[in-house]
């Protein structure tokens, strides 16, 4: 997902102070009331799930809708939550049923039908939003509901098909309230999670506040919570540092993460490694200076990862090498492979054998506000016009406007980060580098096209390992992207919040139920 989801290595919790008695970390009863306040600087693009694919959206939907299924904090597989029980009918692995529990209800106080999920995921696939999640349902054929009863009739065996099920894209919308062909455009959400959202203002805040009505994998629904929006981390600092916040997650400054201290007796600090990562995305249509695979291979032959991990973001981030971070099954280190340092002279033999002329000449697009991405930019810049082989032209765009702008084609390169939508390497798979990826930069390749169906055919996620990595070797040679780094990631609060190292954890759910008042 667009970093815009997954921590299956183990988290470091650094609780500040010593002799924090055992009773202090339960939540005490007068304070179940009080308001939570939480800081961010991922942007929700959209309140409606058929259009919007990004960390900041699906951060929200996790606590205002409800999907099939969930994960549970740390874990592997998907388990039910709206859905009483689901699986696959057949051995082929192409129909997925859902039975419903039959207790749910909107807001609104109507009943949730079977009706009403066919009509959430039917409205995703026919709006087909630019931004939206459409293609992560690129298997499904068509949807069939009876009483409590969906069955998802699937294009091609797809195993991953219940992880998916439990992302924002599954999100189940009242059929009375949203429109069946396009996008919703009030502030509002009619949804069964485990918080109603009161109210949002873009940019700034979402008020909410616990459903009474919830009913799912959640034992209880936590405090109320205002979740803070910030235009930049340096904002969110700011806003940190003068106490307007009880919990910042995504993302402080490198500089400020670098230097938080577990000695610190005023907050609590969540470590974790995850496999968030950020890629340089290059344009290979035809109109662009980067269509000839040979440039593309110029620009990652001058890449250098260390450099740019340790001056832009002091350490907070690992180098990567490979299209899958480290940790999921199928890593691989396929980009030191083919580049495993910076190599101007590679990459000017092979300007010289595409025919280009010189310096090559292109657009750099980033989001502002995302973390330390101008910083970034600049950096990049510098490394890629060495010897005189590229002009690069950096600008920065609003989140939204810049989703927009690359997916209509108007870049030729951008930075984007990536948030595994669910922990299997198959998120890292079509939604980056197959036909039709959310990346919009024109990839198309034939053997990358099979090699993620074939992943898809093996419900033993563990067998899958071998044909992702050849399928990285391949992403290598086309390079139609260029993977940068693998972030850790890191949740603070103050001393009197619980509950912060189970906030996020990489499976796409944000569980803000979760935070407590000692």
């Amino acid at each position: 997902m667009r970093s815009v989801r997954l921590w299956i290595l183990v988290a470091l919790l650094v609780v500040a102070g010593v002799g924090v008695a055992g009773w202090q970390l339960m939540p005490a009863k007068e304070n179940s009331n009080r308001t939570i306040t939480v800081g961010t600087t991922d942007a929700v693009t959209s309140l409606d799930p058929a259009g919007a694919y990004d960390a900041g959206s699906w951060a929200l939907f996790s606590n205002v809708f409800q999907s099939l299924l969930t994960f549970e904090p740390g874990g592997a597989k998907p388990e039910p939550d709206a859905a009483r029980r689901c699986g696959f009918t057949d051995a082929g692995l192409r129909t997925y049923r859902c039975t419903l529990r039959d207790d749910l209800t909107f807001a609104s106080g109507r009943k949730v039908t079977a009706a009403d999920v066919k009509f959430s995921f039917d409205r995703v696939k026919r709006i087909n939003d630019e931004v939206g999640p459409a293609s992560l349902l690129s298997t499904l054929g068509s949807v069939d509901a009876s009483g409590l009863t969906v069955t998802f009739h699937l294009s091609s065996p797809d195993a991953t098909f219940p992880f998916k099920l439990a992302t924002g894209a599954g999100s189940i919308v009242d059929s009375t309230r949203y429109p069946r062909r396009s996008l919703r455009t009030d502030n509002a959400v009619d949804g069964t999670g485990p918080y109603v959202l009161k109210t949002y203002t873009q940019g700034v805040k979402a008020v909410l506040s616990p459903n009474p009505r919830y009913e799912g994998a959640v034992d209880s629904t936590g405090s109320p919570v205002v979740l803070r929006y910030y235009a930049n981390s340096q904002a969110l600092q700011v806003g940190w540092k003068d106490k307007e916040l009880d919990v910042v997650a995504r993302q402080l400054p490198p500089a400020q993460l670098a230097a938080l201290s577990p000695s610190d007796p005023k907050q609590r600090v969540t470590e974790a490694d995850s496999a968030e990562t950020r890629n340089l995305v290059l344009n290979v249509r035809e109109t662009s200076p980067l269509h000839d695979r040979r440039v593309r291979q110029a620009l990652a032959s001058l890449v250098d990862r260390e450099r740019l991990v340790d001056r832009t973001y002091r350490g907070t981030t690992d180098a990567l090498y490979g299209l899958i971070p480290a940790g999921i099954t199928g890593h691989a280190t396929s980009f030191f492979d083919d580049y495993p340092q910076p190599d101007a002279k590679k990459a000017r033999a092979l300007l010289a054998e595409a025919g280009v002329s010189l310096p090559v000449r292109f657009t750099y697009g980033y989001a502002e506000g995302r973390g330390a991405a101008a910083e970034e930019a600049a950096e990049l810049k510098r490394q890629l016009e060495t010897d005189g082989l590229f002009k690069v032209t950096t600008e920065g765009f609003e989140w939204t406007e810049f989703q927009k702008k690359y997916a209509e084609g108007g870049l030729d390169a951008w930075a984007v980060g990536w948030v595994a939508d669910y922990p299997d390497a198959d998120t890292f798979g079509a939604p980056l580098v197959g036909t039709g990826n959310s990346m919009k930069n024109g990839y198309s390749n034939k053997d990358v096209d099979r090699l993620i169906k074939e992943t898809r055919q093996d419900a033993d996620r563990s067998r899958t390992a071998d044909a992702f990595r050849r399928l990285q070797v391949d992403v290598a040679e086309d390079v139609p992207l260029i993977p940068l780094w693998q972030r850790k990631d890191y949740v603070v609060s103050s001393e009197d919040i619980s509950g912060g190292q189970y906030l996020s954890d990489g499976t796409g759910v944000f569980r803000l139920w979760r935070l407590n008042w000692l």
